[in-house]
């Protein structure tokens, strides 16, 4: 059995060949279930723990990590543009503060704990802005986002009576709301939605942005995707975009036969082109 122990320096594994080890620590990780994201960041916490080891001279090498295939494990959950209001309507029925935080979750495509922490000073309602300060967010890069009309009102009504440095999100009994997954079950499966995770919203945000015509760049800034990779990773195509190609093609074909003049109908056979050959007097072949 593997020896953990937590330290200044890190998380240290004790274990006496590392590669056997190892490969017995993923079997029974994998025999307890556990996803391949999730044991592939548990290496990595690993890896970080032997360079510390390395760095301060109290192990000789880093053994190398094998890493499992996470191919099986991204999600490519969204919200419909159907299935909105109903959602909402639940959130609602649950109070303003989940009710406002489902709009900005799905509009912008933020991460869970950026609108967890947001507070009143960062709430500008003269210029209709929302700030997230650096330091903050998960690449540490500080953004603001102009609200929309539906934002501005809800943003408004979450942010009356309070203090600059009051959470804007709080319950009923003033509260903040630091974890509400129970509630997020509740109003899902009452809206006929109960697969869907906080953060398929985040995958739906980068998908609406891309829909809607939004330059790559503006919607990486607003999302807080710092690389094009990352962003490609929650932008993913789905059956209705291939839906919406197709009937643009069709309407782009139909825009080119109303523009263009048809021949006789000598000149075709069936709406196609004759060949040059076939329109030729039979005389001029003799």
């Amino acid at each position: 059995m593997l020896l953990f122990t937590i330290t200044l320096g890190g998380l240290l594994l004790m274990m006496g060949n590392h590669f056997t080890t190892l490969d017995r620590y993923v079997d029974h990780r994998q025999k307890e279930e556990a996803e391949n994201a999730t044991i592939n960041r548990e290496l990595a916490l690993l890896k970080r723990a032997f360079r510390l080891g390395v760095e301060h001279s109290k192990i000789r090498h880093v053994p190398h990590f094998e890493m499992l295939d996470e191919s099986g494990n991204v999600r490519e959950g969204f919200l419909e543009d159907a299935q909105y209001d109903k959602l909402a309507t639940e959130c609602a029925r649950e109070g303003l503060w989940l009710r406002a935080m489902f709009a900005l979750y799905h509009s912008y495509g933020w991460r869970k704990t950026e609108v967890l922490g947001l507070r009143v000073n960062q709430i500008d309602l003269d210029r209709r802005t929302i700030r997230l300060k650096r330091g903050t967010t998960k690449n540490k890069e500080g953004r603001f986002v102009t609200m929309t009309d539906e934002i501005f009102q809800l943003i408004s009504a979450s942010v009356q009576g309070k203090s600059p440095s009051d959470f804007v999100f709080t319950r009923d009994d003033g509260k903040p709301v630091r974890s509400f997954r129970k509630t997020w079950a509740k109003v899902c499966e009452a809206a006929g939605l109960p697969d869907l995770m906080i953060h398929d919203l985040r995958r739906t945000g980068a998908r609406n942005l891309r829909r809607l015509g939004v330059a790559e760049k503006v919607a990486m800034e607003i999302g807080g995707w710092k690389t094009r990779s990352v962003f490609e990773r929650y932008n993913i195509v789905d059956e209705s975009d291939l839906q919406e190609a197709a009937q643009k093609l069709d309407a782009k074909r139909e825009e080119r036969v109303k523009a263009s003049e048809f021949r006789h109908s000598s000149d075709t056979v069936e709406g196609f082109p004759q060949l040059e050959s076939a329109k030729t007097p039979s005389s001029r072949l003799n």
